[in-house]
């Protein structure tokens, strides 16, 4: 359903929010090996999330990535997905067509739609500051 770099973001982002969470910032290295992905590709991804002011970069021998206690609990999937994979998950045709739109249906486009809404909907209406709650109390992992 995501792309693999936005699997990764979201994993990123939680991880961050939870040492956030706690007062800390993490490194490169640190956030790459806590979701097991490649140190150059995390960067990549990181990149992004700053870019959109998601995520905080610091330089400096105390840097590192956080995300401000305060805007934690505002920064949905819904912008995570969308600064790394863009919107056309909640636009495309479910069968893949380009031309699919309520005028010439897919044969799945009224089911699809329904389903691509309400997963918008769980998006917008998911923090990463909850997620990373989970995380905190040992309910949730972001690799096995």
């Amino acid at each position: 359903m995501f792309s693999k770099a936005c699997e990764y973001g979201i994993r990123a982002a939680i991880h961050i929010s939870h040492q956030s969470q706690k007062g800390e910032r993490v490194s490169l290295k640190e956030v790459a090996q806590a979701i097991d992905s490649p140190v150059a590709f995390t960067a990549k991804i990181l990149q992004s999330l700053a870019k959109e002011e998601l995520i905080i970069s610091s330089k400096g021998p105390t840097g590192g990535y956080e995300v401000p206690m305060v805007e934690g609990s505002k920064i949905t999937l819904l912008q995570i997905v969308k600064a790394i994979d863009g919107d056309k998950i909640y636009n495309g045709c479910g069968l893949g067509l380009k031309t699919c739109n309520a005028l010439k249906p897919c044969p799945l486009h009224d089911q699809f739609i329904v389903i691509r809404d309400e997963f918008k909907a769980m998006l917008k209406n998911t923090s990463i500051e909850e997620l990373a709650n989970g995380l905190h109390q040992g309910m949730s992992f972001l690799k096995r």
